[in-house]
């Protein structure tokens, strides 16, 4: 019995195998279903499409694989699992279904299901209850919404049996899946158009330009729903595509650029290998067609013509000329040159790398004398030749080009740019140097005159003759101050003077020995008291400004005037050095401080020259080192003055400097005028105005109390002198005489002088007051420079004397009338003159007292 439950084991674990390599193969064969349990087998319902026995606990199954995995872990899983009482089909369902019902999918059935109602089945999963739903009595699925493939190919749902009462399962948990089975309803799309490609020109028939693909959403493992044929809509005869793979190629040889550089093509992929109901997409490809060297450059004329100036600067353009060729890019380069040799030195040709153009630039001057024509053969070739097309011909072309020269007006041009010339720095005035001479290049060979650009000859040492062209000397010349002369010569035409050649003219001066040597520098020369006799005590050397042409070679000796000198001596060290030695010891600073030692200095010019330096030698007290520590003169005490005696006398001297200096200046301050004469002019004059005084009035213009106050004002310099003191001091005693104009004027009666009475504080006579006061400002202006005196004009109301008319004031008139009490008499108006004519008239006739007006003095103080 063991061994047929061993053998039945087996034969199940076989048939399991056989049913899931058959499902892997895609064959739609149907294995009835498996059943274990106590009583052995039993009957089971296949699903829609088939059905096969699955594992109560087997894992979510692969869907490539089929619902168990792998064939053997399905045979071990078998062998392993526990019985079971209930099993259901594999499931399909077909997408994109349209019915108005639920779609069925599959029936799910359990051997513990006695049909009593008492077994519910149950359904969980992806879009369980949601997609699919299921009958819990009799375990019918179903659809309930449209399914895309596309979206999803499979669910994985989990079915269980559970009693209706107590909901104890009477089934394990299973897995199972359901495929969603494809339709035909995607069309092909290009995931990578529209496309652009290339492809050369001239290329041969059946190129390759470019590959297409199409993509299909259908299933392609099931019929021919995403199986995809290619063919072209539109670019036809050009070009071809390869129904299966997409390759487009060209379809016709020798496509020109130049004719035709582009192509639309319109590409199509159908599914359903092409057949009728298939569905389709399109997308576009532009082609096109890259260059290729095929065209060579092609000038447009064979022959071309330029005229150029004959002035016409170096490395100017002459003309630009180009060579036309088809090919664009690298292809169109191309490079010129100048195929003949009859321009070659005289013009250049270069590629314009912008433009294409070849440029002919000048490289020489044009002269149109020397030649007015020239023919230049042009060679244009492609810089970049495709040995495929050299067949079609030579890729270069040739044209000529005629540059004809026209005449223009030039300056005259000298036979040398450069001339040199020499002359000796003793050279008389007016000697010939050299001549320059210059042409007019121009066929009409005018006349030439000569003449020096003076700004290169400021000072005028040379001079040109303006026909001839010969240089001569101004001046005399010094070669110490200028060595070369750089003229600037103008060659001038006589027919048109605004033609002007320049030439350049270096005159050199050739030095003569005509400068002495002198000392090289200032020497300062120091004998120590304590030097020993033969110490050299300084190196000499010379200089001369002359430049002899061997070198200079000086000669050192003492002065004839030195000869009996026994302090020092010279000695010439014959390198252009002498040295100066001492002769004896011994020196003394207080006997003799400096001493001059004249040294005669030879030069080996021819003439030589000569002359004498004095080297002067200061003596010096010295440190054991014999290290100068003071030079010069020393003050002798034993015979002299002292240093304080010195000291007295000189400050005496300045005492009387001083004081001579401060007499000189007071005196020349009391010479001079108070004001200067122009002031005076203004302000020291008596104005007159003609017209009467105020009467009682012109007594308070000033007050007469302030003359009197003049010793006062002596005593007091601070003291204000325009206010009036309180208490008058007594009268001056002396009184000195001043000239000063004062006018006055006097009051008559009866043709008699009356004075008026003084007041009582007047002792002086008004005159002599008045004359005191202004001779005390002018004293104090005198002696005070810094606090001159005031500058203003005063009126002083008092009665003066030597007036012809006397007083005519009307003032005190009753106390000056008459003796008798009557009347003055003004008859005596009527004789002094036409001035007084209107008195006349107004008092003589009429009786009445006559009124007399205060004259005003004044005076400039």
């Amino acid at each position: 019995m063991m061994r047929f439950c061993s053998a039945a084991h087996r034969a199940l674990a076989l048939l399991a195998l056989l049913c899931a390599l058959r499902e892997r193969g895609g064959v739609g064969v149907s294995c009835r279903g498996l059943q274990q349990s106590p009583g052995g087998g039993g009957d089971h319902q296949g699903g829609s499409r088939g059905s096969s026995s699955s594992s109560s606990s087997s894992p979510r199954s692969d869907p490539t694989r089929g619902p168990w995995g792998e064939e053997e872990e399905a045979a071990a899983e078998v062998l392993l699992r526990q019985k079971r009482s209930w099993v259901w089909n594999q499931f399909f369902v077909l997408e994109e279904y349209t019915g108005n019902e639920p779609l069925y999918v599959g029936k799910l059935h359990s051997d513990m299901d006695k049909g009593d109602g008492k077994v519910k089945y149950v359904l969980a999963g992806e879009g369980a209850t949601s997609i699919f739903t299921i009958d819990e009595n009799t375990g019918d699925i179903h659809a309930t919404k449209r399914l895309d493939r596309e979206a999803q190919a499979y669910y994985t749902l989990s079915a269980q049996a559970v009693d209706r009462l107590s909901n104890v399962p009477v089934e394990p948990r299973s897995q199972f899946v359901v495929k969603v089975q494809d339709i035909n309803d995607n069309e092909p799309r290009f995931p990578d158009g529209p496309y652009l490609a290339g492809v050369p020109e001239m290329s041969p028939l059946g190129t390759m330009v470019v590959q297409v693909a199409a993509t299909d959403a259908d299933d392609p493992t099931y019929g021919n729903s995403a199986r995809v044929i290619y063919s072209i809509i539109h670019g036809q005869p050009y070009f071809s595509v390869e129904p299966k793979t997409g390759i487009i190629r060209t379809a016709l040889p020798n496509m020109d650029r130049e004719t035709r550089d582009q192509y639309v093509l319109v590409i199509q992929a159908k599914d359903m290998v092409g057949q009728m109901g298939g569905l389709s997409g399109t997308t576009s490809v532009t082609v096109t067609l890259t260059d290729v060297n095929d065209n060579p450059p092609r000038f447009a004329h064979k022959s071309y013509q330029y005229t150029v100036l004959e002035s016409l600067p170096v490395k100017s353009v002459v003309a630009r000329i180009k060579a036309v060729d088809a090919d664009i890019g690298p292809n169109a380069e191309m490079d010129y040159r100048i195929a003949d040799t009859e321009g070659s030195g005289l013009f250049n040709i270069t590629t314009d790398e912008e433009t294409q153009e070849g440029v002919i630039v000048l490289l020489k001057p044009l002269d149109f004398e020397t030649k007015s024509n020239f023919v230049l053969r042009i060679e244009a070739t492609n810089r970049h030749i495709d040995s495929s097309f050299l067949s079609v011909g030579p890729y270069s072309d040739t044209a000529a080009v005629r540059v004809t020269v026209e005449d223009v007006n030039e300056p005259p041009v000298f036979s040398t740019l450069l001339s040199d010339m020499v002359v000796s720095e003793d050279a008389r005035v007016g000697t010939s140097i050299g001549r320059i001479s210059a042409h007019d290049p121009d066929t009409s060979s005018s006349a030439i005159r000569y003449s020096i650009d003076r700004n290169t000859d400021l000072e005028r040492f040379f001079n040109v003759d303006a026909l001839s062209g010969v240089i001569s000397t101004a001046k005399l010349l010094d070669r110490e101050v200028n060595s070369v002369h750089n003229l600037t010569i103008f060659a001038i035409e006589s027919q048109d003077p605004t033609q002007i050649g320049k030439g350049i003219t270096l005159i050199t001066v050739l030095d003569i020995n005509d400068n002495a040597p002198v000392f090289a520098i200032d020497y300062e020369t120091l004998v120590c008291e304590n030097a020993m006799a033969g110490q050299v005590i300084q190196t000499i050397s010379a200089v001369d400004k002359d430049e002899p042409p061997n070198g200079h070679r000086f000669y050192f000796a003492l002065a004839s005037s030195a000869a009996g000198n026994m302090n020092f001596t010279l000695r010439d060290n014959k390198d252009n050095t002498a040295s100066v030695l001492t002769k004896r010891g011994g020196f003394r600073r207080r006997e003799q401080p400096t001493y001059g030692l004249p040294v005669l200095i030879v030069d080996s010019g021819s003439p030589a020259l000569s002359s004498t330096n004095t080297l002067a030698v200061r003596v010096c007290d010295c440190d054991a080192d014999r290290v100068p520590v003071s030079c010069g003169a020393v003050a002798y005490t034993s015979t002299g003055l002292s240093t304080g005696a010195l000291l007295a006398i000189l400050g005496c001297i300045i005492t009387l400097l001083v004081m001579v200096l401060l007499i000189v200046s007071m005196r020349r301050r009391r010479k001079e005028p108070l004001i200067l004469e122009e002031e005076r002019d203004v302000r020291e004059n008596i104005v007159r105005y003609d017209d009467e005084g105020g009467g009682e009035e012109d007594t308070e213009a000033f007050d007469m109390v302030t003359l009197r106050n003049l010793n006062v004002m002596r005593g007091d310099p601070k003291a204000r002198r325009d206010v009036t003191p309180d208490t008058p001091p007594p009268p001056a005693a002396t009184f000195f005489h001043f000239p000063v104009t004062v006018a006055a004027g006097s009051s008559s009666g009866g043709g008699q002088h009356q004075r008026r009475p003084a007041p009582a504080y007047k002792s002086l006579p008004d005159h002599v007051a008045f004359r005191e006061f202004i001779w005390e400002r002018l004293k104090d202006a005198d002696v005070d420079p810094s606090a001159p005196p005031y500058d203003s004009l005063q009126t002083y109301a008092f009665e003066g004397s030597g007036s012809v008319a006397e007083s005519l004031s009307s003032l005190e008139e009753e106390s000056l009338g008459s003796t008798d009490g009557s009347e003055h008499s003004y008859d005596y108006l009527s004789q002094w003159g036409p001035r007084f004519k209107k008195l006349a008239d107004l008092y003589g006739n009429s009786g009445n007292s006559g009124s007399s007006s205060d004259g005003g003095a004044s005076v400039f103080s």
